[in-house]
């Protein structure tokens, strides 16, 4: 090979390298630039997923009972939440777009972390047993479009950041406790279609006013281009209601394409639809001075803020949440076993007004204008009115009722709730105001009527002052007093006076009120014999419950209760009719609902009530007369209220309308009344 040839081939050789070094770099550079951005993408993520994670676990911390375990697999550990109950994702599974826990009785807050899951887009939570308020942060979740918190507990003014939710179309806070009125902001929604807040205490005026020259399409899209304010801005909606609330003024007349029911039990002008009494409007919620605040859960709010400043590997992670439920395990049983020696020094001690426990993540807020219109009765005015507290008429472990009367007033029952003060939780203090309130609302002839209550610390004072029905219970006249008192007809008034209270509890009020324990010890009985509901086992239900949760009794008798351990009024219709039925079967038959040698009432009387010829057996034998045709019907009647089936048993109005269609309560009724039905029998046997 010449030496140009030898030069020539060195050269390419050269060149070759070269280029081949080139391409390898520029391979590198762009292995290393797709690296970067990928690192950078996992990174964002990982963060945005770590702050949905951390907001769930928020919520999750403000649940403080889940009796269906709905909440069991949530979690923190695990970064990608898809998998958790009631919870959906983007189809990218890099988004929680959905949450859905319907109809699972979880108790506890609403977390405002939820309005960090910014890609949400159905938050559904209907028909659990939440309290507390509507919290402002939710008006942040700009893609939501389903808010359904409806059939829970929620209190507070009605939220005006809901009016900030640009994409939503259905709201459901329906069967709540919201006060307030609502901001005319709604109308701004424009894809709103479905607007369900009946059944709050909701107040002021419907937010939608409209020109003169207005015009409205059959579904509420307008013609005219007159200034419309509020709701009449809100041409897509086409399902609303508004009933049974405390709003004044008139049905907005672009609102007129919504069914009357969706106005009917406020406060407004119109005399149709039905509407509240005056009575009732005037005692209507006044609307708050000042915006109550969210419940806040700072514990869950400093872990998720040391989170976005520091990323832990996930080794020391787990290493520390292994240990810190070691050591929270230590914790409890310590704790578990000095709550059950229930000393005078609790661990419980909530301090009243904002109530918080950083150890259960949970505030409570006490709302301090939820017996504003309640007398409140000072422990010196009772006491001077129950003779130094001398006279007892009732006691229970957890109760003690006095008889009194007030200086020129009634006479008084005073329940007074034996209870010491360490051992009253913040909870407790907000289900005695929920259950003043709650009493408060009755005002019917056949129901106890609440007259006010005393809340006192020094010394530690919860009473409930009720009017005094002067003539006992029906239990003592039954059983213990002079049979000849209760002749057939007054049983018979006392039956339909029973069924009318009833009546009116479960039907008139909104919210429905049942009878925690309806016997004939709940019915007191006026002078004329008139029958009074009055529910005094409401409390020893709670305390029951509380005491059976907690599992502790202290020494003294005094019941230990744990915060968590808050129930509700318990809305039992079916049980109150059943109830009933029984009480019927023990007014007529003079018999107690249960004997330790015949048994039980229902069993022994199920042999004689589908038999005429043998209906007379179940009637007291001290009674010298009675009318068969209101035998029939009381046993028509005990029959459906016991009847296997609950679906199958009619509501206390058609009850009631029986009762009144079929016997006769007038006064010439006892000279009507013949012994011909003994005689019948006695030649029949």
């Amino acid at each position: 090979m010449s030496s140009s040839g030898s030069l020539l081939f060195s050269s390419n050789k050269e060149r070759g390298v070269e280029i081949s070094c080139r391409l390898q770099m520029r391979s590198y550079a762009s292995l290393l630039l797709l690296s970067s951005v990928s690192l950078v993408l996992v990174v964002t993520c990982d963060s945005f997923v770590r702050e949905e994670v951390s907001a769930l676990t928020a919520f999750k911390e403000a649940i403080y009972e889940d009796p269906h375990m709905v909440l069991s697999n949530w979690n923190a550990l695990d970064a990608d939440p898809c998998g958790w109950s009631g919870i959906s994702c983007s189809s990218a599974r890099d988004h929680v777009v959905k949450i859905n826990i319907t109809g699972y009785s979880l108790r506890g807050f609403l977390a405002p972390e939820l309005g960090r899951i910014k890609f949400l887009q159905q938050l559904v939570l209907h028909g659990n047993n939440l309290i507390g308020v509507v919290p402002k942060e939710l008006g942040m979740l700009k893609y939501l479009q389903v808010l359904d918190l409806g059939a829970n507990q929620l209190t507070g003014p009605f939220p005006p950041e809901i009016a900030n939710l640009a994409s939503i179309r259905k709201i459901n806070l329906q069967s709540n406790g919201l006060t307030g009125s609502l901001p005319p902001e709604l109308g701004n929604l424009k894809y709103l279609q479905e607007l369900w807040l009946d059944r709050n205490r909701l107040q002021g005026s419907v937010p939608a006013s409209s020109g003169s020259d207005f015009t409205s399409s059959v579904y509420g899209i307008y013609a005219s281009n007159t200034n419309l304010t509020g709701l009449c801005r809100a041409s897509e909606l086409k399902v609303a209601d508004f009933s049974y609330n405390f709003f004044t003024g008139s049905i907005p007349k672009c609102l007129g394409y919504l069914p009357s029911t969706s106005f009917q039990g406020n406060c407004l002008q119109n005399k149709d639809p039905r509407q509240r009494s005056s009575s009732l409007c005037d005692r209507a919620p006044h609307a708050r001075t000042h915006q109550t605040k969210s419940p806040k859960h700072q514990p869950a709010e400093d872990v998720s803020k040391q989170h976005q400043r520091t990323s832990k590997p996930a080794w020391l992670l787990a290493l520390e949440i292994v240990t810190g439920t070691m050591v929270g395990c230590l914790f409890l049983i310590a704790f578990l076993t000095a709550l059950q020696r229930c000393n005078n020094k609790s661990s419980l001690i909530i301090p009243l007004k904002k109530l918080s426990s950083q150890k259960d993540h949970v505030t409570v807020y006490i709302d301090s204008e939820m017996l504003k219109d309640v007398v409140r009765f000072s422990r010196q005015e009772l006491e001077e009115a129950c003779e130094d507290f001398s006279n007892i008429i009732g006691s229970s472990p957890d109760s003690l009722v006095y008889k009194g009367i007030m200086k020129g007033g009634p006479e008084i029952a005073v329940i007074s709730l034996c209870i010491k003060e360490q051992h009253w939780t913040g909870y407790l203090e907000l289900y005695f105001q929920r259950e003043v309130a709650d009493l408060a609302r009755l005002n019917n002839e056949n129901a106890g009527k609440l007259l006010g209550y005393c809340k006192e610390s020094t010394p530690f004072t919860r009473m409930l002052v009720i009017e005094y029905a002067s003539n006992g219970t029906l239990y003592e006249h039954l059983h213990y007093g002079d049979g000849c008192q209760l002749s057939w007809t007054r049983r018979m008034k006392i039956v339909t006076g029973i069924a009318r209270g009833l009546k009116y509890l479960h039907t008139e009020l909104e919210p429905p009120f049942t009878i925690s324990e309806l016997n004939s010890s709940s019915v007191y009985l006026t002078e004329e014999f008139s029958p009074k509901l009055v529910d005094f086992e409401s409390w020893k239900s709670i305390l029951a419950r509380s005491e059976k949760n907690s599992g502790s009794i202290g020494s003294q008798g005094a019941i230990c209760v744990l915060p968590h351990s808050l129930e509700g009024r318990h809305l039992d219709v079916q049980g109150n009719i059943y109830a009933f039925g029984v009480l019927l079967l023990e007014i007529i038959s003079g018999r107690p609902p249960y004997c330790k040698d015949k048994g039980r009432l229902v069993d022994w009387a199920k042999d004689f009530l589908e038999l005429p010829e043998a209906m007379a057996y179940v009637v007291d034998p001290e009674l010298k007369h009675f009318r068969f045709e209101d035998l029939k019907v009381i046993c028509e009647v005990v029959n459906l209220c016991i009847h296997p089936d609950p679906t199958k048993q009619p509501s206390m109005q058609e009850l009631s309308a029986i009762l009144d269609g079929g016997i006769d309560t007038t006064i010439s009724a006892d000279l009507k009344a013949s012994s011909l039905a003994w005689a019948e029998l006695a030649l029949a046997s």
